[in-house]
Parts: C-alpha cells; sequence; structure tokens
C-alpha cells in the first residue's frame, strides 16, 4: 500500500521543454492535460485498494471478531459492577465495616493505655519500695547502700529535669526523696561532727574513727566517707569540719611572728586505730620570724597531710573534694596573715624576697602532689601568682602608703601661720628674710613671689616630689603605680581639705587665705612636676605620665576661694552699713551715734580684712581684691548720702564728720595700698596707675566731704569746671545733691540752669 501515498508532483504529469522554468504559467491544454491524467491515476489506486482488501480478506474478518468478543465482554463487566452496587445499595457493609474498625481500635488503645497505666504503676511501686528500702537500710546503718539507692532513684526521678504535664505522683515521690536526702546530709553532718572535734582546754583536734550518732554505734569513719562520697554530699558534710580545722590549725600555723607548733598522735584499740590527736602547741619562742616562709609552709603542710592520712584515708578524691572546700580560704589566709607582710618595702630588697617565691612554688608542688591542689586547673596556684607579682604589690603597698600619708598630714593639719611668721611686705625669693626658715613659706615656680602656705600643703609636695624621684628608679610597672599615687595624693586636697574647712570658709579667717595660697602654690607647683622629672621617668610612661591636667581646677579653685571670701567680707559691710539707716537725720543725736557705730563696725572689718590679707596674699592678690571691697564700701556710702533729698546745715556737718572720721580711720589701709603698689613688679597689672584709679568712689567720697560745706557757686564752679565729673558725679546727682542742701531761690535756680547748659 506504501506507492498508493507516494507524492504526485503535478509537473511531472505534463511533458513540454517550456516547463523547466517554475514561474512559467500553465495554458488550458496543460491544465486539461492535468485533469485527464489525475483521473487516470485515481482510477489507478482504486483498483490497487480492492485488490489488496481482497487478498487480506481472512485477516480483517479476524480483528473485526475479536473486536466483537471485547465488546460482549466490556457489557458483562457492566452487568456485574452493576450487580454489585444493588447489593451495596441494599444493605450498607461499608457503615458496619466502619463501627466495626472504629470499636477494635478504641479497644486496643485502652488495653495499650491500661498496659502503659500497669507498667507505671509497677515503676511507681518499684519506686516507693526501693525509697522504703533506702530508708530503712539507712535507719539500720547500711550507709553505702542507702546512699547508692538515692543516688539512683534521683536519676530515675529525674531530679533537677522536671518537666511539665508529669503525673502528680511524681512530685510526692521527689518529695520523699527530698525529705529522705534531706535526713541524710543532717545525720552525715552529725557523723562528722562526732568524728572531727576541737577541744578547747587541750587545744587538740581529735579524729573519731568508731562514731556513735542516733542509736546508730560503731559506724566506721570511713564508710561514712564512702557514703558521702557516694550520695555526692562530701562538700556539705566536710565543711564545718573544714571551717574548724582552719580555724584552730591552719590560722595559727601561718600567724607571722609568733607560729604554732603541731604534734600528731594515734590511739590504738584492739581492732586497729580507734583516734588521731593534733595537737596544737604554742611556740616557744615568741619572737620568731619566719622571713623565709619555710617553717610556715610546713606546718600547713603538717596539717593537711594530717587530714590526708587520718580523715580523707589517703583517698585522692576526698583530699581533692577538702581542697576545694577548704584552699581559696586557707590561699587568702596564707596571703593576708604572711606574703603580704614581707612584701618589701624598699625596692632594693625585691630580690630578696625571691626566696619566698621559690618556697612559695615548692608549697604548692607538694599539695598538687597530695591532690589537695588540681594539677589543671591554673586558679589554685593563688600563691605563686601573688608572689610572683610582688612588684605590683610592692607597688600597690607603697601607694597606699603614699596615700594613707597625704590623707594623714591633710586631716591632721590645723592651717595656722608659723609664729614666727610677721612679715609685712612682700616676699621675694631675695629677700633675705628669717622668715625664709620656715618650710611654710615657699616659692611660686612662675613667679618672683613666694607665698605662705599650710603645712598641708608643703608636706604633700614634699611628699609628692618623693614619691617622683622613686618613679625615676624604679621599673616600669611599679613606676606607673607610683605615677598614680602621686595623681592621686594631690587630688586628696581636693577631696578632703574644702570638706574639712567648709565651716571655716563661710567665716572671715586666715584660713580660708591659706587654702587660696594652697590652691595656688599647688596648680604651679604641677605644672612644673612634667619639666622636672619627666626626662628621668622609665620609657614606658613618659609619653603617658601627665600632670598639667589638674593645674586648672586647682587654679580655678584658688580663684573661687578668694572670690568667694570677698563676697562674704563685702556681704558683712554691706549689714554693716545697713544699720545707718541710710545716713538719715544724722543732725540728731541717737540717728549719729548709729552711723557712727556703723562706720566704725565697717572700719573694724576691714582693718580686720587688711590684717589678714596684707600678711598671707601676695601684694599684687591683695591690691586688687582690696580695692574691689573698698570701691563696694565707698560706693554704697556715697550711694546712701546722695540719695538724702532734704539737709539741714547741721546735718551736712555731721555727716562731712563721719566722711572724714572713716578715711582717717582707714588712712593706714589705704597707705598699705600704695606700698603694695610701690613694691610690685613692673610687669604686674595696674602698678602705673594711682589708687584714686583702682578705686574710684575713692576719690568721689572725699570730693563729697568736701561739698557738703562747700558753697553753692563754688559747687556750680567746680561742675563747670569738669572736676566734679573727672571723681564721677553725674548732672542728676549734682541737681539732686543741691537741691536736698540749699533751699529754693533765683541762686540756686541759675546755678542748676548754668550745670544744665554748660559744655563739658
Amino acid at each position: 500500500m506504501d506507492p498508493l501515498f507516494d507524492r504526485i508532483n503535478v509537473r511531472d504529469l505534463l511533458s513540454g521543454h517550456d516547463l523547466s522554468d517554475p514561474s512559467t504559467p500553465l495554458s488550458t491544454p496543460d491544465l486539461r492535460l492535468i485533469i485527464s491524467r489525475l483521473e487516470s491515476h485515481s482510477l489507478h489506486i482504486k483498483s490497487k485498494v480492492r485488490s489488496y482488501l481482497l487478498s487480506h480478506r481472512e485477516d480483517f474478518a479476524s480483528l473485526f471478531s475479536q473486536c466483537n468478543d471485547a465488546v460482549f465482554k466490556t457489557s458483562e463487566i457492566s452487568d456485574n459492577v452493576s450487580g454489585i452496587l444493588s447489593l451495596i445499595s441494599d444493605r450498607p457493609i461499608d457503615v458496619e465495616i466502619r463501627k466495626l474498625v472504629d470499636e477494635i481500635g478504641r479497644t486496643t488503645k485502652e488495653a495499650r493505655e491500661k498496659r502503659e497505666m500497669l507498667g507505671l504503676l509497677k515503676i511507681i511501686v518499684g519506686i516507693c519500695e526501693r525509697l522504703e528500702g533506702a530508708r530503712s537500710a539507712f535507719s539500720d546503718g547500711r550507709l553505702r547502700f542507702s546512699a547508692e539507692e538515692v543516688k539512683e532513684l534521683k536519676k530515675a526521678l529525674r531530679i533537677g529535669d522536671e518537666e511539665e504535664g508529669e503525673p502528680i505522683v511524681y512530685g510526692l515521690l521527689r518529695k520523699q526523696w527530698a525529705d529522705l536526702f534531706d535526713e541524710m546530709q543532717d545525720l552525715f553532718s552529725k557523723f562528722m561532727e562526732n568524728a572531727v572535734r576541737f577541744e578547747q582546754d587541750s587545744r587538740t583536734i581529735r579524729v573519731k574513727y568508731k562514731l556513735c550518732v542516733d542509736k546508730m554505734d560503731g559506724i566506721e569513719l570511713h564508710t561514712v566517707m564512702e557514703a558521702m562520697d557516694v550520695a555526692g554530699i562530701l562538700d556539705y558534710s566536710l565543711a564545718k569540719a573544714a571551717d574548724l580545722i582552719i580555724k584552730h590549725a591552719i590560722t595559727p600555723a601561718v600567724s607571722y611572728g609568733s607560729p604554732a607548733m603541731f604534734a600528731e598522735d594515734v590511739n590504738q584499740g584492739s581492732e586497729g586505730i580507734s583516734e588521731a590527736v593534733l595537737k596544737i602547741l604554742p611556740s616557744q619562742d615568741c619572737k620568731i620570724v619566719d622571713v623565709d616562709g619555710d617553717a610556715i609552709y610546713a606546718r600547713v603542710i603538717q596539717v593537711i597531710k594530717f587530714i590526708f592520712k587520718h580523715i580523707c584515708f589517703e583517698n585522692g578524691s576526698w583530699i581533692r573534694s577538702f581542697g576545694r572546700l577548704t584552699w581559696p580560704r586557707i590561699s587568702d589566709i596564707i596571703i593576708s596573715k604572711f606574703l603580704s607582710k614581707v612584701v618589701p618595702e624598699d625596692a632594693s630588697k625585691l630580690v630578696d624576697f625571691q626566696k619566698i617565691v621559690k618556697c612559695t612554688s615548692e608549697f604548692e608542688f607538694s599539695l598538687k602532689e597530695m591532690m589537695f591542689l588540681s594539677a589543671s586547673d591554673g586558679k589554685d596556684y593563688r600563691l605563686s601568682s601573688f608572689s610572683e607579682n610582688v612588684e605590683v604589690h610592692f607597688a600597690f603597698r607603697k601607694k597606699t602608703e603614699v596615700l594613707g600619708k597625704a590623707r594623714n598630714l591633710l586631716l591632721q593639719c590645723d592651717f595656722s601661720v608659723p609664729q614666727d611668721y610677721t612679715s609685712k611686705g612682700p616676699l621675694l625669693k631675695n629677700d633675705g628674710m628669717a622668715i625664709n626658715s620656715s618650710n611654710q613659706v615657699v616659692d611660686l615656680i612662675f613667679s618672683s613671689k613666694r607665698c605662705v602656705v599650710s603645712k598641708a600643703a608643703s608636706q604633700l609636695m614634699e611628699l609628692v616630689h618623693q614619691t617622683l624621684q622613686d618613679v625615676c628608679l624604679s621599673s616600669a610597672r611599679v613606676a606607673w603605680e607610683f605615677y598614680h599615687a602621686v595623681r592621686d595624693a594631690i587630688l586628696l586636697y581636693e577631696a578632703v581639705i574644702p570638706v574639712k574647712l567648709e565651716r571655716q570658709l563661710d567665716g572671715i579667717n586666715q584660713v580660708a587665705i591659706l587654702m587660696y595660697n594652697d590652691c595656688l602654690f599647688l596648680s604651679q607647683e604641677i605644672l612644673g612636676l612634667a619639666f622636672e622629672y619627666r626626662t628621668d621617668f622609665p620609657d614606658s610612661i613618659k609619653e603617658h605620665a601627665v600632670f598639667a591636667d589638674m593645674a586648672p581646677r586647682f587654679h580655678l579653685m584658688a580663684e573661687e576661694i578668694l572670690q568667694r571670701q570677698i563676697q562674704i567680707v563685702i556681704f558683712n559691710l554691706r549689714e554693716v552699713i545697713d544699720g545707718a539707716d541710710g545716713f538719715q537725720n544724722t543732725h540728731q543725736m541717737q540717728q549719729f551715734e548709729s552711723a557712727k557705730f556703723s562706720i566704725d563696725q565697717a572700719v573694724f572689718i576691714l582693718e580686720k580684712v587688711h590684717i589678714i590679707w596684707e600678711s598671707l596674699l601676695r601684694p599684687s592678690t591683695y591690691k586688687r581684691s582690696m580695692c574691689m571691697v573698698l570701691e563696694s564700701v565707698f560706693s554704697r556710702i556715697t550711694k546712701d548720702i546722695l540719695l538724702l533729698d532734704d539737709l539741714a546745715a547741721e546735718e551736712t556737718l555731721q555727716l562731712q564728720r563721719l566722711i572724714h572720721m572713716m578715711l582717717d580711720n582707714l588712712s593706714s589701709l589705704l597707705k598699705s595700698l600704695i606700698s603694695a603698689f610701690d613694691s610690685n613688679e613692673k610687669s604686674e597689672e595696674d602698678t602705673s596707675r594711682p589708687i584714686d584709679d583702682l578705686i574710684p568712689s575713692l576719690r568721689k567720697i572725699r570730693k563729697l566731704g568736701e561739698l557738703l560745706d562747700m558753697p553753692l557757686k563754688s559747687i556750680t564752679s567746680a561742675w563747670e569746671s569738669g572736676e566734679l565729673m573727672s571723681c564721677g558725679f553725674t548732672i542728676l546727682e549734682l541737681k539732686d545733691f543741691i537741691r536736698a542742701i540749699f533751699a529754693d531761690s533765683t541762686l540756686r535756680k541759675e546755678c542748676i540752669w548754668r550745670i544744665e547748659n554748660v559744655t563739658l
């Protein structure tokens, strides 16, 4: 059949040379020829198909027969399925099967739960029986068996690993186990108290091998130790015994200077050793000094060997447990009572301390061999660590000593002025005065002057210089600690003195001025420390040692103290002047006496300040501070007088008298200021300015005294000449003053007009 389906090429049905070109169009005859030939070809194909069917008739018949059988079987299957479906629809067997399956599942689940419950009950009953057995064995003295049971029951009950949703009975069982465990702990503690005792009268530690507690007689100490180890309560039960041995044996053994001695004894019975005794004997020589530490360490090892042999029975695990329990305290005792006391006080003795370092290392090695210390835990070697870091401890000790000295001298200083100090002039560095012999008269590094300071400041700086000299001679680690000691010692002044002198700083006294000088002196000394010592410091701290940062805080403290004193003086003077009641009605005797009393009090305060400040302050500081105070006083008095609105003739004379009296009484004070100007250095501020320029109100109050009895025309002429304006008077003050003194008249109006219209 394949040739029938071959592809037919239409052009093959034509003939002619003009058909070689595919683009040549076909003519009508050509098309007719093609149709004719296609019809012929179609008939040929039909003939071949018919021949093929006839030749394969049997094959096609067999194929059609098979198809008929398949259709029949399909119909039969369909009938069977229909029958089954009809049966199912008549009787719902699937529902019955489902019910049966559910019932089987429930029954199986109930059976499984009952089996699990039965298993749980068996476990609970077993645990209860074991708890009762352990309790019974414990009461009968079978301590090891009871301890093993408690240990296994702890795992079975998952103590410490509880989960939510567990049966309540587990909580009850755990409570029973905890009660039993507590009873065991209490009983074992009693056993150890009975086993290890200290007799105060004979100073003896006794270790009994046969124990009797709560009707349990003849229990071996070794058995008790085994049971405690199995139960995991060795540390708890040994705690009291450890405290007893540390208190009565280890501490006396380590006592530096008067150590105790020890003697061992063993009492043998018919069944072996019944008791071991450690006698604590006082030292025969009360002046023993174990500088090398060999004897001290030997006594401690003797005590620990006694424990190792007679309490721990040479069991490595037990002595290790005892070591974990006691070594932190023992090492602290050795450090505090021995090692810290033999730390060298001088850097030159650090080499001798190496002997103690060596015997300390040997001591810890001996403890490691006895398994008292762990071979792998580096934290146990605390003594070696301390002794090997002796430089740090030496530096810390010296630092503590320096700070202690600084604190004591600051607290003990009374801030008094030297008795032989009588200077009233400036203290130059080359003045050659007898006062120079006092160590409280110090040089100011950045000034040509000297000043008087407290013993606290001078001694503090002596201590600082001594410590810095040690810094230059010490190793880097020690030098670093000394450097911090110096800084802390200086800062102690800032922390201690203001609190100590708080009450004195609120009054007018020499203490505050001494403290001002102290702060000024310390600030300049601090600035000079780096220049003086830095080149000799160890290289490792040269770039890190800084002092200059502390200088500004002391300079600021000095200024705050001085300004506080100035304000206190000004406040007291204002209170005194307030008592004059504005200098009103001084023509009345009572008012005059009141004003005079206020002036006298002000003069008294100023003289007191003059005596204190001139003798203690530098001339420039004294001049500046006193001028501020005087300016405040004079300006206040001048202001009060100029505010008076009506003055009688007698009243003006009394006011003039008060002014002259005040200025006369302050003449010595004003002369001291002039001498301070004359003696001041040329580089100091205001040296060329007269006193009236530094106290503007002084010129004004003097002129006011003159104006009080000056004729009106003279007053007017003085204003026109500019004299009054140069003294600080204003046109308003002058007009009010004229109106207060002179009655209203044509002359007064004319003078006021002249004053208002003058051109200055």
